[in-house]
């Protein structure tokens, strides 16, 4: 009787022993399996607007401290310096005819014809700037005397680009439709580098200078606006007559920039190719100061002439 005692509580506390090591054996529970993470949707692309390297809206002064002789006043009927006109160019420019802007006083009379008021020239007038964001994706810029308007149209979802390449691959200079004053023009944000700078804004870099010397390291700070602009009607690049034709292609680098008081300023450098009336590209640049509001502006219509 006592044997069977003992081989009972022997038999009983071997059953606990294998039922506690069978509860530390087993694996502890598993965490219920958790879904994926949802992938999320891309982000809109930027809209010029978003994505602007330089704020340009605002009421801008024009500031003539060059060329003040072609730009203040007409220049004299014949006086066509610095343009590279061509003989074509100059029998259609000897026509002008002083007597339908003034007569003796034409030079000063402040009646111009609105060809000298197109796109081509437009920059280079004495005028002041009004210039806004008409949508996300274009600029609107209208001008006091002339009372122009000139709309700048960035590609959607690619506000930034390399013009020049651009206009090399025959990405943008093509036409857009009829020809008017201030034709069509494309504009993207160029990133800071020297081979994205205007004509007059270039450095020589490296042994050769030019396009093929620059390097990213030697980017200029901020960036700048570039405008490819096609579809002109024939205008005139000075108030006296000097013409260019349906055939001009527009090229403008806009760059903001601040003098030592704390005052905004952009610059505009320009550049017209016109292959029926230049010999060569006609460049130009013309500086802005910005104003307060547009208490000053004062409209000024420019001269129709048949």
């Amino acid at each position: 009787m006592k044997l069977r005692l003992i081989l009972g509580s022997a038999a009983l506390a071997g059953a606990v022993a294998i039922v506690q090591g069978g509860l530390v054996a087993q694996a502890p529970p598993q965490a219920p399996p958790q879904a994926p993470p949802q992938a999320q949707a891309p982000a809109p692309p930027q809209t010029a607007q978003q994505a602007a390297l330089a704020d340009l809206t605002g009421y801008w002064v024009s500031v003539v401290d060059m060329d003040w002789r072609f730009r203040m006043m007409t220049p004299p009927k014949g006086d066509y310096a610095q343009v590279p006109m061509n003989a074509a160019a100059r029998r259609i420019a000897d026509q002008f005819n002083p007597a339908l802007y003034g007569g003796a006083n034409y030079q000063t009379s402040g009646i111009v014809d609105c060809r000298a008021y197109g796109a081509a020239g437009l920059m280079h007038m004495p005028t002041r700037l009004h210039i806004t964001w008409d949508s996300p994706d274009v600029l609107k810029i209208e001008t006091d005397w002339g009372q122009q308007t000139r709309l700048l149209h960035f590609t959607a979802g690619q506000p930034y680009r390399d013009m020049e390449q651009a206009l090399r691959n025959g990405e943008v200079g093509g036409s857009h439709g009829p020809a008017s004053m201030q034709g069509y023009s494309v504009a993207a944000w160029e990133q800071p580098y020297r081979r994205n700078a205007s004509f007059f804004q270039r450095n020589t870099v490296g042994r050769g200078g030019g396009l093929g010397q620059n390097r990213a390291a030697e980017a200029l700070a901020g960036g700048n606006l570039a405008v490819v602009t096609t579809d002109l009607a024939p205008g005139w690049l000075r108030r006296n007559g000097a013409p260019y034709s349906s055939r001009t292609r527009l090229i403008e680098h806009y760059m903001t920039f601040q003098d030592p008081t704390g005052k905004d300023w952009f610059d505009v450098t320009t550049e017209v190719i016109d292959p029926e009336y230049l010999n060569t590209p006609f460049y130009t640049t013309a500086d802005f100061q910005k104003e307060p509001d547009g208490s000053k502006w004062a409209p000024h219509p420019c001269k129709m002439v048949q």
